[in-house]
């Protein structure tokens, strides 16, 4: 526990150190000293450390490491954010303190919550109207019909209802239902999946399905069924690719973008030579020409990071991202009950599922589908679904620690 503290404390202090440098940097890039950018790094940096201190004295036992990681890649967001558009980024600080309200009332919700019992037929319902809404109502975007607009508020429903999402989903492989109830999720399952899919929200609908399949798979423990549901998942993939032109585009654009780079492939290898051009130590912050990348403060905003941090940033990005997944199964792993188990396992299935998505769509791993990096793009439907699922991850954390000074009590010990 103390070693805990010590490291948490120490890569926060970097932070800090990384924001305040990298916004005085960026205060001096017109030559002359912008006293906007420094206050902003200094806010960023207030904020974060008010946030962490504030989550450590209410929620003795909030795992730290997992916090901080989370404000590590928050800040690297911040950075670019600033150094690509400054409207956004203010937009984005304005976020991530909401954000942190959002992950302090969500510890809360799971700290005191079993298993929510007959509400999350309500996020069902919830959660499905959400989607059929962006799919009557919602606004197309790059392609994608995910997003709604009322009045001076915009939103994408799937960021909202992919946390209840993964509520439903803990709820239902929790424990062995009738076959009825049974049947019911998965219809809602197959429904939600294919509104994505009619919307051609095809990342998200990835997202939802892989993160489906992972939880299943955990609560279950029935590797046929989950063979046979990749092979369904596959086989609705391809024949999205001849049923929808937009998906068989996307597929096309993926295998050689070069012949399409006056058109559609424009994106991927502008993307391509960002990080190419960066080399291992990148050129440097404000040295770099990332805004010839289309979408480079959400979607590609990855590559805009390497092409001025460099690949080996970049690597260290993916690192953290990883530290993150593993230490969401350690609290997974710890959980007293089946329910919060597959919680935190789903929560953080469906962070890393974003990350590896989205980065593996900008390195041209796999055929590129429109969603955000988590903690890192701009856009505040997606920043604050990540703090929520942070925030379910952590409100384990806070049970499993309560439980175990419990027991030690209990035992005459002591906690350190």
């Amino acid at each position: 526990m103390v070693l805990e503290r010590r490291g948490a404390g120490a890569l926060l202090t970097f932070i800090i150190i990384f924001l305040i440098s990298a916004c005085a940097l960026l205060s001096f890039r017109e030559g002359s000293f912008d006293a906007g950018i420094a206050a902003y790094g200094l806010g960023a940096a207030l904020l974060m450390l008010l946030a962490y201190n504030l989550a450590a004295l209410i929620f003795r036992h909030i795992d730290r490491i997992t916090l901080v990681i989370c404000f590590f890649l928050t800040s690297i967001g911040l950075v670019m954010l600033l150094r690509l558009d400054m409207e956004l980024a203010i937009k984005q600080l304005i976020w991530l303190g909401l954000g942190c309200l959002i992950l302090f009332f969500t510890v809360v919700v799971i700290k005191k919550a079993r298993d929510f019992g007959r509400i999350n037929y309500l996020l069902m319902a919830a959660s499905f109207g959400l989607l059929l809404f962006a799919y009557v109502l919602g606004d197309t975007i790059g392609g994608a019909k995910n997003w709604v607009n009322l009045g001076p508020i915009s939103f994408q429903p799937s960021e909202i209802a992919k946390v209840m999402f993964i509520i439903v989903s803990a709820y239902f492989f929790a424990e062995r239902r009738g076959r009825g109830a049974s049947v019911f999720y998965a219809a809602y399952v197959g429904l939600c999946v294919i509104l994505l899919v009619l919307s051609n929200d095809l990342g998200a609908a990835l997202l939802y399905c892989g993160t489906f399949l992972i939880v299943f798979f955990a609560g279950t423990g029935r590797t046929l069924l989950t063979v046979m549901g990749l092979g369904v998942g596959a086989a609705g993939a391809i024949a999205s690719y001849y049923v929808i032109p937009h998906v068989k585009t996307r597929v096309e654009i993926w295998q050689n973008p070069w012949i399409y780079y006056q058109t559609q492939g424009y994106q991927i290898v502008q993307g391509l030579m960002a990080i190419a051009a960066g080399g291992a130590f990148g050129t440097g912050l404000g040295l770099g020409y990332p805004e010839a990348v289309p979408v480079n403060t959400s979607d590609y905003i990855f590559a805009a990071i390497c092409e001025e941090f460099g690949i080996v940033f970049g690597i260290i990005t993916i690192l953290l991202y990883l530290v993150f997944i593993i230490r969401g199964m350690i609290i997974a792993r710890n959980a007293s009950s089946r329910f919060d188990a597959l919680l935190v396992f789903g929560a953080t299935c469906m962070l890393s599922l974003q990350s590896f998505i989205i980065i593996g769509g900008v390195i041209k791993l796999i055929p590129l589908t429109g969603i955000t990096l988590p903690f890192i793009s701009a856009g505040g439907s997606s920043f604050i679904a990540c703090m929520c699922l942070v925030g379910i991850i952590e409100g384990v954390a806070v049970k499993n620690g309560e439980r175990d000074e419990r027991e030690i009590n209990e035992a005459g010990g002591e906690v350190v």
